[in-house]
């Protein structure tokens, strides 16, 4: 990424550098990082390819030009996903970032010093540019977000469908039980701890900071109400926030969560007095956000791929978690 080379000779300015910024991604799972070359600002360390937008050139325009000169090759598929700013010394930079999946040509290096395929799980490269930590997390989020229903059709049959979707291949687990009795919520909320757990599943606790903290979950889903009551991030590995407008994504991005879900993209039985979104105002809301944003709302799995294309992280799904679809 060119970004700090071709603005170190500028004074910081207000309006930051535009930059637009690929991620690309192998079926594997593993995403392409470069290494700066010994001669430019912060040489050595490793990025993300990419580059400074031209005046007057879209982000999108931008990644394919630069993709072009940087490795050789012609991008196909190139979804938005988010944008980041950072202030360096020299200059303060907005990051576009697009996760691209499909790309015409070989592989060829022709500005970096070196070029590595990375897992999310399996970082094996150092020193990374300071801007990538939190997208590098953001990488290791999973693209579907299961979120339980005890209160619905009881903990035994929850808990027996949270055991066989993780043995399927669900990562994310949100427990949203706040229609339970305290003592029932935090029985149920211990057993699917320990499925998670045993399973290799991620699980957070719905608003509940000391609980999820006693049982060791990974961390906790603040409900739209305990985000606006928030005043600074939960001391826990990992917080979500559920929004529903421009306003909240802006203060779960305030307080540095790690991703945020808004909805309801389709109207839903729960609750009904929300106005659905529709893609195109789910789109034009998470444009500039710097969160990783999962769609919800009426959705099933087979949404997945719209939701990627309107730049969305995924999908969160309560019903489609447990459904045969």
């Amino acid at each position: 990424m060119d970004h700090d080379r071709e603005a170190c000779a500028n004074e910081r300015a207000d309006r930051p550098v535009d930059v637009a910024v690929a991620v690309l991604l192998r079926h594997d799972g593993c995403f392409l990082l470069g290494r700066r070359a010994p001669d430019t600002v912060f040489g050595g360390y490793w990025e993300f390819p990419g580059g400074k937008c031209e005046s007057g050139e879209a982000p999108r325009q931008a990644l394919a030009r630069e993709l072009a000169e940087e490795l050789g090759i012609r991008v196909r598929r190139a979804r938005r996903w988010i944008t980041r700013e950072y202030a360096y010394p020299h200059a303060r930079v907005r990051l576009h970032f697009f996760r691209v999946s499909d790309w015409d040509g070989e592989i060829n290096d022709h500005v970096h010093a070196a070029l590595s395929w990375q897992h999310p799980d399996r970082i094996t490269v150092s020193p990374l540019l300071p801007a990538n930590g939190p997208v590098l997390r953001a990488l290791a989020l999973p693209d579907f977000y299961g979120i339980t229903r005890a209160g619905e059709v009881g903990a035994a049959r929850q808990l027996a469908e949270l055991k066989a979707a993780i043995a399927s291949g669900l990562r994310l687990v949100q427990l949203r039980e706040r229609t339970l009795p305290p003592h029932e919520r935090v029985a149920f909320a211990s057993e699917a701890v320990a499925i998670c757990r045993a399973g290799g599943a991620r699980v957070l606790v719905n608003s509940d900071v000391a609980l999820a903290a006693q049982l060791g979950a990974d961390g906790v889903h603040l409900n739209a109400e305990a985000l606006a009551r928030c005043r600074e991030r939960p001391p826990l590995p990992l917080v979500a926030a559920s929004c529903h407008a421009a306003g909240e994504l802006a203060a779960a991005a305030s307080l540095d969560l790690d991703f945020a879900v808004l909805g309801p993209v389709r109207p839903t039985a729960s609750p009904p007095e929300r106005p659905a979104l529709g893609w195109t105002r789910l789109a034009a809301l998470i444009v500039a956000c710097p969160l990783p944003v999962d769609a919800l709302g009426g959705l099933r799995r087979a949404d997945l791929a719209a939701a990627l294309e309107h730049g969305a992280h995924g999908i969160a799904g309560i019903r489609a978690a447990w459904s045969k679809d």
